[in-house]
């Protein structure tokens, strides 16, 4: 491959970032975001501005998808309070989500009930990680929570202030006494 094909891939990639509307490439914190609901419309992550926001990583496929059940438990116990949840769903780990979005928000709502705010599909890790997912992960924009993701159902707790403030592992449910205490003291 030529040098020049080369620059006109990478041009080419950061064009359809940019025109995607999906995307700030130089995020400084959690509202500079915006993303794309299951149906398509763009969401501003400012407009979860003073809430707690806790953020998942789902799958469909997965040991682990019983969690929607349990995320929209705190959904609805927590909501009035300031918090919400949203999810993203990602097919990063054997083919775990290989639905599309509209199939993917079909099964929430009728296995799970899920009324949070379901998200497009994205990726969580390797080369085509989202930008959302890589301010989350790396050390530079998350010093205290950073690391790959392991597996689905990874969860982030945002502050009212948009900072990250705490991260637990897929097998800790989020009903867990540590999840509901850090929520608890996130709201307060």
């Amino acid at each position: 491959m030529s040098i020049f094909t080369k620059k006109m891939q990478k041009a080419a990639v950061l064009l359809f970032l940019l025109i995607g509307g999906t995307i700030m490439l130089d995020a400084k914190q959690i509202y500079d975001f915006q993303l794309k609901s299951l149906n398509g419309k763009d969401v501003k992550l400012e407009a979860y501005r003073g809430k707690a926001i806790l953020i998942v990583n789902t799958a469909s496929k997965c040991g682990y998808t019983k969690q929607y059940a349990e995320l929209q438990v705190l959904y609805e116990k927590y909501a009035k309070d300031g918090l919400v949840v949203l999810g993203f769903p990602a097919n990063n780990f054997f083919n775990q989500e290989p639905a599309d979005n509209a199939a993917i928000g079909q099964f929430c709502q009728l296995n799970y009930g899920v009324t949070f705010p379901m998200f497009e599909k994205i990726s969580v890790k390797g080369k085509d990680i989202h930008p959302l997912y890589k301010y989350l992960t790396e050390k530079s924009t998350n010093p205290n929570f950073s690391g790959k993701i392991t597996w689905n159902f990874n969860k982030f707790l945002i502050s009212k202030e948009g900072k990250i403030i705490n991260r637990f592992s897929t097998p800790t449910s989020p009903t867990d006494e540590s999840v509901i205490k850090a929520i608890e003291a996130a709201l307060k």
